[in-house]
């Protein structure tokens, strides 16, 4: 049964283990740099163990792009979700930093939001497989819309500890039990990803390197976005969660809020960034969507009020995310299908590492007596990242964006641009 297509069903279940997945990172963002506080942890401290985590995603991320067009992507799901498992149960039982960052670093559990991590660049493969040209937008931005909604519900779920404590259980246990929860999704999702069908290796994939022609431009790609996720990882939402604790004294039940409407504002944004993609393009929609966001965050380090920070957050997550649909689904517009878990690796690895470095320096500048710095450097780079991308790549179109060249020929359909 579970070998035989089912292009509906196989997205369903997609969407589904998505969502377990983003239901535990939503709490998971927020608790994890909780639990280490409770434990007895520094910022400084959290700050690498955040670069362990993020560092770690990017070197499974990289080992999964390079083997994903040789192995079934399903063995590959099914070993990730067991993986997550694994993380859920060994985290709550560690409690020296060296032990903690080995966790970390081998396993799932990321101090970041958004589409990092193992399992990511093999869902998206599979998915662009699902999906023609003119729907491919649309089923990422679902995807989006779908995992985002669950780590809302996942971030409003961080208050439980709070109310387990009302109920007699101590701090350290109540978060302790989050992060066996976490272990619980995991296998959620194998169970999912148990009945998708067998993906075998393409016939067609590069026998000697995963990518071929197309290799100029993800590099190209994987360079840019290695900036924009530098630039991200000074204020990645668990040092957000972090400063708001230290700077202003918000509570865990309030900071849950906080991040559920936080992220139900970026998910809202995906069907929006769908529809304003198809009217003005993907690099277009990325570029400017992004810098109003990045200008919300600068000013937002400067701003006394908590309830005036709070506000111009959450313009920004109604901004900020709109280029993770576009984004994908230009990197899967733009190179071959065989090319296209690789061209997903190779353009989030350099994200991952590049976020890995700088929690560590946040965590420090945190410390300083302007504690919005890593705000500020993180707009501004973003900002750069932009104009970057906009310069470089408004010129190379997806086959859906391109004009028709001959009368009743349909040039668009001619493969990937390069």
């Amino acid at each position: 049964m579970t070998d035989v297509p089912n292009p509906r069903r196989d997205l369903m279940l997609l969407y589904v283990a998505r969502a377990a997945r983003n239901f535990g990172d939503g709490f998971a963002v927020i608790l994890l740099p909780a639990y280490l506080s409770a434990i007895g942890f520094e910022s400084s401290e959290i700050g690498w163990v955040a670069t362990a985590a993020l560092a770690g995603a990017a070197l499974l991320t990289l080992t999964v792009g390079y083997l994903a067009p040789r192995f079934d992507l399903r063995s590959l799901l099914i070993a990730g979700a067991i993986l997550m498992a694994a993380t859920g149960l060994a985290m709550p039982n560690a409690q020296h930093l060296a032990l903690i960052m080995v966790f970390a670093f081998v396993g799932t559990m990321n101090m970041a939001t958004g589409d990092i991590g193992v399992l990511v660049p093999i869902e998206h493969a599979m998915l662009a497989r699902e999906a023609a040209d003119a729907e491919r937008t649309r089923v990422f931005a679902r995807y989006s819309l779908i995992g985002t909604f669950a780590s809302a519900a996942g971030a409003l779920s961080a208050a439980t500890p709070d109310l387990l404590r009302h109920l007699g259980l101590g701090e350290v246990p109540a978060l302790q039990a989050m992060l066996y929860l976490y272990a619980v999704l995991g296998l959620a999702g194998a169970v999912c990803y148990r009945f998708l069908p067998r993906a075998k290796p393409d016939p067609a994939a590069p026998k000697k390197a995963p990518l071929g022609p197309s290799r100029g431009i993800v590099y190209r790609l994987a360079a840019l976005f290695s900036v924009d996720a530098f630039a991200g990882g000074f204020a990645v939402q668990s040092l957000v969660a972090l400063w708001l604790f230290e700077r202003f004294g918000m509570s865990l039940s309030a900071a849950s809020v906080f991040f559920f409407w936080s992220s139900v504002l970026a998910a809202l944004s995906f069907p929006a960034a769908a529809r304003i993609a198809s009217r003005f393009g993907l690099v277009n929609t990325m570029v400017f969507t992004h810098i109003p966001s990045s200008i919300c965050l600068i000013v937002a380090a400067f701003v006394p009020n908590l309830y005036g920070v709070l506000a111009l957050l959450l313009v920004r997550s109604a901004l900020s995310q709109m280029d993770v649909p576009t984004r994908t689904s230009y990197v899967m517009a733009v190179v071959t299908p065989a090319e296209r878990p690789a061209a997903a690796s190779v353009t989030a690895v350099p994200r991952s590492l590049a976020s890995s470095i700088s929690p560590a320096f946040a965590g420090y500048l945190f410390a300083l007596p302007f504690s919005g710095l890593p705000f500020v450097l993180c707009g501004a780079l973003k900002i750069a990242y932009d104009v970057a991308l906009l310069m470089s790549f408004r010129h190379i179109k997806p086959p859906e964006e391109r004009p028709l060249r001959v009368a009743g020929h349909d040039q668009s359909r001619a493969g990937p641009a390069g």
